[in-house]
């Protein structure tokens, strides 16, 4: 089988859409049409329908899926062996981060890498910790620079690179501000401006303070940035990290109630790390 018609039928089996394909590759869908019928021609079997505007897998499409995505993956690691042959880092990095890190503590880092490492083309994409876990366990992304989970799938390889502890606070001038030791009692009466539920950082802050569904929440984001903001301006109590602590929130100290999260890079286990994530891991021991 062709490999670049193998690379194309991977793609519309994606996204669901010719067109789309055709973008991503950097093609026109008349080219990304023609070597679906040469791997169709080839195999003797139709691997699409197009029911409506909807393209879907036929049974021998869903077959043979599996074993594509084997086969780039494959040449991917074989790629990443070679490159790594080499002893300037050179080629792509798919990497992926949150963007309370992306924000406030990779780009220092990110402009040493670019500094002393041209020849890498990086490709950066912001999404949530979760998600990104979820691309490098797919194959779908090299590195992840994120809130590290607790209970990480065992293919995962988890690197911490910073400690970062989390508090409990409240706008400047509400009225529990500046009161002292508060009780989680006392605090819980007022609404909460937290993570979203599924997020590694809203377990941990479920966990150190026993937060369950009866607990008042006026508002849940996935963006630390939008929580500190709604924290400000007096909506309600939250968590946020060091970094993010300012004259315009007042910590509050709860009695036996310490929060950290750790975060750092997530890589596949079976996968080759590539000499430019060697490279970028350097800059941030």
């Amino acid at each position: 089988m062709d490999i670049q018609c193998v690379q194309a039928f991977v793609e519309v089996s994606d996204s669901g859409s010719f067109s789309r394909a055709a973008k991503s590759l950097f093609l026109t869908q008349p080219a990304i049409s023609k070597r679906i019928q040469a791997l169709e021609a080839t195999l003797d079997v139709k691997l699409f329908d197009r029911v409506g505007r909807r393209v879907l897998l036929t049974e021998a499409g869903r077959a043979l899926l599996p074993g594509c995505r084997r086969i780039l993956e494959e040449i991917a690691e074989s790629q990443r062996i070679i490159s790594n042959l080499h002893d300037t880092p050179s080629g792509v990095l798919n990497l992926a981060t949150s963007h309370h890190i992306g924000l406030h503590r990779l780009p220092p880092v990110l402009r040493r890498f670019a500094d002393s490492y041209p020849g890498v083309d990086l490709k950066l994409q912001f999404m949530d910790s979760e998600q990104a876990c979820e691309l490098v366990l797919h194959g779908d992304i090299e590195l992840a620079i994120v809130t590290l989970p607790f209970d990480a799938d065992p293919r995962l390889t988890l690197q911490r690179v910073w400690h970062d502890p989390m508090h409990c606070v409240i706008a400047i001038d509400h009225a529990l501000a500046g009161s002292g030791r508060l009780t989680l009692k006392q605090l819980l009466k007022q609404p909460g401006v937290l993570p979203s539920s599924n997020t590694f950082t809203r377990r941990l802050i479920d966990r150190a303070l026993g937060l369950d569904h009866t607990t008042s929440i006026l508002i849940e984001t996935n963006y630390m940035e939008t929580i500190k903001v709604m924290i400000a301006t007096g909506l309600g109590w939250g968590v946020v990290p060091d970094s993010m602590l300012d004259e315009s929130l007042s910590v509050i100290e709860l009695k036996g109630v310490r929060m950290a999260r750790e975060l750092g890079a997530v890589f596949h286990s079976a996968r080759t790390r590539s000499s430019a994530a060697n490279a970028l891991m350097g800059l941030l021991a």
